[in-house]
């Protein structure tokens, strides 16, 4: 089948199936979500589409993706997905431009931004996922990271070293590092899931 003719991420076709299955098995059959740094909108598409009981909002910082968002959701007849806003996560104010969010998320998902973003931006997200989420809403971030005491991979090795030549604030970081920011914002980590490529799929719910 011919690839639509929008920015495409070959790892966001890849991980988009394993995410959904993981976020079914998570998820209540309706409410309100909010995507951070949807990118391509392969994932607001598929998971829009696989979740007709969610209203999904795709943001990014980046506006010229914009039109890619709205084209794979528009291409997947996802209904439920909203026109995506411009959001920076270190801002006060989400979204952005415009009014700020009046309606607490369920969830607010987050996937391969923190490692590919200066660390503020993860501290941030942390911050904000605290302002904004529903009293039991949770928080859901996939990517690669570093454990203490789990062997690094050596694909996620040289994905590191790949992401700090290109910019010395990017790089995978220690999930510990990462707790403790969510743990600061009132936020912790309730669930681990492994995924395939050496990925893992966490669940922070608030703590207090």
């Amino acid at each position: 089948m011919q690839t639509p003719p929008w920015a495409h991420s070959p790892a966001a076709e890849r991980n988009q199936g394993p995410i959904l299955a993981a976020l079914q098995a998570l998820l209540a059959p309706r409410g309100n979500a909010l995507e951070i740094a949807s990118g391509t909108g392969q994932h607001a598409a598929h998971f829009g589409a696989a979740l007709p009981g969610w209203r999904w909002q795709p943001t990014d910082w980046q506006d010229d993706l914009f039109a890619s968002i709205s084209g794979w959701c528009a291409h997947s007849g996802a209904q439920q997905v909203l026109p995506p806003l411009r959001l920076d996560v270190t801002q006060a104010q989400w979204p952005s431009e415009g009014e700020p969010f009046s309606t607490p998320f369920d969830l607010i998902y987050c996937a391969n931004m923190i490692h590919i973003a200066p660390w503020e931006c993860c501290v941030a997200l942390m911050r904000g996922a605290a302002r904004y989420l529903a009293t039991d809403g949770m928080l859901v971030t996939y990517g690669p990271y570093l454990e203490q005491g789990v062997p690094t991979s050596p694909g996620n090795l040289a994905f590191d070293a790949s992401l700090r030549a290109q910019n010395s604030q990017w790089g995978l970081r220690a999930l510990e590092d990462v707790a403790r920011q969510a743990e600061a914002a009132g936020l912790r980590l309730s669930e681990r899931h492994a995924m395939p490529a050496n990925n893992l799929l966490l669940v922070w719910r608030r703590s207090r």
